[in-house]
């Protein structure tokens, strides 16, 4: 069975094709917003004006043709309403053209799946760290429940928002993670509660301490290294709560190198083992969502091509409500 997979729920305008268990192609274009954040509009203009293209380079690399697709496979959310409900449109107008099946996949269920795939690590328990979300995940039979979340604001959103404050002309977390190397800790408020967290708080006393004149690289450190401890804390408590014997963590943040390094220590001293999969694919990409949306697909079947919709808000514990 081949799958193309197509993901648009932010920035990113990903493609990516597998056959099975194999993955052929796995090409992106992001949208870089300057001295701004994520405008939705221009995100969405970006994945209109990049789609033929990336669509075709992907193709190309794996030597096919949209006639020898089996299955498509998109992301239906959460993410942002103009960029998703653009990808969308791009889906179904090829699903309708070449007459092919078509499923909705969640994108945080995406990003669990083939972190699955590709570690080999089944039945973990999941951190789950983006740009929009901040979750602890754990399996039950063929569904995923939140144990523990944030309250407020996603770790990535963190990272980013901070680096607007301070100036960064491309405000992301790879860039803060590039200053943090200079920095030295300051202390930062410490909210966990249970297994959920609180990160508005470090942002809040990141930008006062930020005016009062404290250098960026401090900054960066501290705010990764309060935000990872409080992360590592809430999901070792859910570690202990369920007993299970290997964690895995995914998403955007995922590939941040310090993050990586702290649960390492912690699945070590725990004796559970610790599964990461490669950059490529714990950023936004086709292929998780090509890969997810084939498994899901062998499970469950398709729908037909109307019953397809954006859900910006679309929990990963909704998914029995909305697959239905």
């Amino acid at each position: 069975m081949i799958t193309i997979g197509f993901e648009f729920t932010a920035h990113t305008l990903g493609v990516g094709i597998v056959e099975d268990d194999k993955i052929l192609s796995n090409i992106h274009d992001i949208y870089r917003p300057i001295n701004e954040g994520i405008l939705p509009r221009k995100a969405a203009d970006h994945h209109a004006e990049v789609f033929a293209r990336v669509l075709k380079e992907n193709l190309d690399k794996a030597k096919l043709e949209m006639r020898d697709i089996d299955l498509i496979a998109f992301s239906q959310g959460p993410g942002i309403g103009a960029p998703l409900a653009v990808g969308i449109a791009g889906a179904k107008y090829l699903a309708a053209k070449f007459n092919k099946k078509i499923i909705g996949v969640n994108h945080p269920y995406a990003h669990v799946k083939i972190t699955e795939h590709l570690t080999s690590l089944r039945d973990a328990l999941v951190l789950y760290v983006s740009g929009g979300n901040s979750q602890i995940l754990i399996k039950d039979k063929e569904w995923y429940h939140v144990l523990g979340e944030t309250l407020d604001i996603g770790i990535g959103n963190l990272f980013d928002t901070f680096g607007r404050a301070i100036g960064l002309e491309y405000a992301h977390g790879s860039v803060l993670e590039q200053l943090a190397k200079n920095g030295k800790y300051i202390e930062l408020p410490y909210t966990v509660k249970g297994m959920n967290l609180v990160f508005s708080g470090l942002l809040t006393q990141t930008e006062k301490l930020h005016k009062n004149g404290a250098k960026i690289e401090d900054l960066a450190y501290s705010l990764m290294e309060t935000s990872f401890a409080m992360s590592c804390e809430a999901l070792e408590r859910a570690l202990f709560l369920t007993k299970r014997k290997a964690i895995i963590v995914c998403g955007g943040v995922a590939q941040n190198k310090r993050l990586q390094e702290m649960l390492r220590i912690m699945c070590k001293e725990d004796n559970v083992k610790f599964g990461v999969a490669p950059d490529e694919f714990n950023r936004d990409n086709g292929a998780m969502i090509a890969y997810a949306g084939e498994v899901f697909y062998k499970k469950f079947g398709a729908k037909p091509l109307d019953y397809w919709k954006p859900i910006t808000n679309y929990r990963i514990d909704r998914m029995r409500e909305i697959y239905g």
